[in-house]
């Protein structure tokens, strides 16, 4: 938890950015896996966490401008709870670590919103992400299920990202910590693998790291696995062979909930194919491509395009591609080998705000999300300004249904060579990930600890003691 002071300034410009009304916020209760007191390890609402702070299950709270108020609603343990899940500062204790007096048991809520909704205060709240939130605004509020969506405020909810996109200095310190024991992780990768090795084992060694420092975890659940053309998969079902790239994509959560986010790919043998070589140094290049077009003002977008162009221009050079290498990655025709964006914002949460709307965080007043493959996966696409913290990530991929299907289709065949492809449909992916802040004279890699990236890097990693 911060110095209270940070949250007291964070809802002051709150209430300076909304000027008036209630301001509701939910934070998260226990979720239970199969039955009730067996529950997924809790994780507070993240923006619940950036103005009130605290990290406990079953807590709301409001900030009412129009009143000057400012309560947290939560109840007090029984000691039912406290023989289940050990002792807790009072409420009144945890609410004044975050500079918030007043506090009102949990069922005092809906008297306070009714009334407020009978004075006609006008009582904004975010569109929720979970279930039982939905349930809890209907009976809070009287909104139908089906309603919310289009009832929740979006003048609240890009207030809250105009906040949020912006990370301090004690921000970016936390989200350092954060991608150092991110990099740990993924250096404990490199160093393991070799052939007859499961997934799983992978996985595992990676969660270690993760939880050894007391108050750290996951950022989300990893992938470690062989089949690297499938974008996002957790299944650990595979063994390592020789000759096989393995491809993790694992962050780590600090302590006050900031996140890191890398991914790696890497030779499960002692050293790349001629053919991996080829594909890991176009894809290096592109990654390079990007992070020297990163700048303030400079569209994420340019980035994702110049990193977009580069692997075209590699895929000529080897005869998968040809044409106009700028004009195919404008197309979108790139997208064959790279159809997920180049990064995103990254903060509280590791898409940070994703549940708040995409188009809001990533995309400035007027930009326009585009709704075509490859480009519609472009999270971010804004000009870029001192504070933002985000992922470059470029990839290529061998999918072979999606080569099938533009192949079948005929899809930018002024661009792609179809039956040099064929070759390569064996292949599966890899991807780079590292983590940047803007600052007034550019991009800065975030951590303290290098990552591998070129061959050489990657080799000497893999020989680590």
């Amino acid at each position: 938890m911060f110095a209270k002071e940070t949250y007291i300034r964070r809802r002051a410009q709150l209430k300076k950015d909304m000027g008036k009304g209630l301001l509701l916020f939910l934070g998260n209760e226990e979720a239970p896996m199969n039955y009730l007191d067996n529950t997924y390890p809790f994780r507070q609402d993240s923006s619940f966490l950036y103005f009130f702070g605290l990290s406990y299950a079953s807590l709301a709270a409001v900030i009412d401008i129009d009143e000057d108020k400012e309560i947290i609603f939560g109840n007090e343990l029984t000691i039912d709870d406290i023989v289940w899940q050990g002792t807790q500062p009072t409420l009144k204790e945890k609410s004044s670590l975050v500079g918030v007096q007043e506090t009102l048991p949990m069922s005092e809520l809906r008297n306070y919103l009714a009334k407020a909704q009978s004075k006609g205060q006008k009582i904004h709240f975010l569109n929720p992400y979970r279930g039982d939130h939905k349930v809890m605004l209907h009976e809070l509020l009287g909104v139908a299920t089906a309603e919310i969506p289009s009832a929740a405020s979006l003048e609240f909810t890009k207030a809250i990202i105009k906040q949020r996109n912006y990370k301090s200095a004690e921000e970016i310190a936390e989200i350092e910590k954060a991608v150092d024991i991110s990099t740990r992780m993924h250096l404990q990768a490199y160093k393991m693998i070799k052939p007859g090795m499961h997934e799983a084992e992978v996985a595992a060694a990676i969660l270690k790291i993760a939880n050894e420092q007391e108050g750290t975890c996951l950022s989300f659940p990893t992938i470690a696995t062989i089949e690297g053309q499938v974008l996002h998969n957790h299944g650990f079902i595979h063994t390592a062979k020789a000759g096989d790239l393995f491809l993790v994509d694992a962050g780590a959560e600090s302590a006050e909930h900031y996140a890191g986010d890398l991914s790696s790919t890497f030779p499960v043998s002692d050293n790349f194919t001629e053919k991996q070589a080829l594909i890991y140094n176009i894809h290096l290049e592109s990654f390079k491509a990007a992070v020297d077009t990163l700048g303030v003002g400079v569209p994420f977008r340019k980035a994702h395009i110049a990193a977009a162009t580069k692997i075209v221009e590699g895929m000529k050079e080897i005869g998968l591609m040809k044409g106009n290498a700028a004009d195919a990655a404008e197309s979108g025709a790139y997208a064959i080998f790279f159809p997920c964006g180049l990064g995103h914002m990254m903060g509280l949460d590791v898409h940070d705000m994703e549940n708040l709307g995409e188009q809001y965080v990533g995309y400035a007043e007027g930009m326009q999300k585009s709704t075509q493959f490859g480009f519609k996966s472009l999270r971010l696409a804004r000009p870029l300004e001192p504070g933002f913290v985000f992922t470059v990530e470029p990839g290529i991929y061998f999918m072979p249904e999606l080569i099938d299907k533009w192949h079948a289709e005929k899809k930018f065949t002024e661009f792609i060579n179809y039956d040099k492809i064929e070759e390569w449909k064996g292949f599966s992916g890899l991807r780079n990930e590292l983590d940047y802040v803007i600052e007034e004279n550019g991009a800065r890699m975030l951590g303290s600890l290098k990552k591998p990236m070129t061959i050489e890097e990657v080799l000497a990693a893999k020989n680590m003691d």
